[in-house]
């Protein structure tokens, strides 16, 4: 059997955006496949004590701004802190990340650039426009995958990685888990990558 991680994520994280080229590419160098799963994380938020940004004490609020800072400039990464269309739903972009992975495409090409869109670039995700745009700034075609993503059968599949995340335990974005074993958030890839090379 190929070695494979499965890959759980919001496409609103900033965390999820701070790792995700480094991931990719820690994935590639393993000989690793990833399976894309966007989830719902205010529903498993509700289940396993996790708050919304917005309800989070204010000391915790402010330690995330440093941290992402501290990320950002660590990793050499491009992010606005605050960016104009944050918070976002980022439902529609998810769709369209698991419409394009069960069509055969690069769901990580694309995954990537909706991320970059809202952290770096300042693009509202909860636009149609913007995310057929998207699509099509990766050589996909961006109106057809949106109608694709649109079905009922994609939608029910978001529903199903999102329990799918909370059978499994999953309480943060991003989540890798590879072998069984569980590893939240960007900062722990360096565990993540010696698992793999284990």
């Amino acid at each position: 059997m190929g070695i494979n991680i499965d890959y759980f994520i919001s496409h609103g994280s900033p965390w999820t955006y701070l790792g995700s080229a480094r991931f990719h590419e820690i994935a590639r160098q393993a000989g690793a496949t990833i399976t894309y799963r966007p989830v719902a994380f205010h529903r498993i938020f509700a289940v396993s004590g996790g708050l919304p940004l917005g309800k989070r004490a204010p000391q915790r609020q402010r330690y995330r701004m440093s941290e992402l800072a501290r990320w950002r400039d660590h990793l050499g990464v491009p992010l606005t802190l605050e960016p104009k269309f944050f918070p976002a739903a980022d439902q529609a972009g998810s769709q369209m990340v698991i419409a394009a992975d069960q069509q055969g495409l690069d769901a990580g090409r694309l995954s990537n650039a909706i991320l970059r869109a809202i952290w770096a670039e300042e693009r509202n995700i909860a636009d149609d426009d913007t995310l057929a745009a998207i699509a099509d700034e990766q050589g996909l075609d961006g109106a057809a995958l949106l109608a694709a993503s649109k079905a009922l059968e994609i939608a029910a599949t978001y529903d199903a990685y999102t329990q799918e995340a909370i059978d499994r335990h999953v309480f943060g974005a991003p989540t890798y888990i590879f072998n069984g074993q569980l590893y939240w958030g960007q900062d722990r890839l360096d565990f993540l990558e010696r698992a793999l090379a284990a």
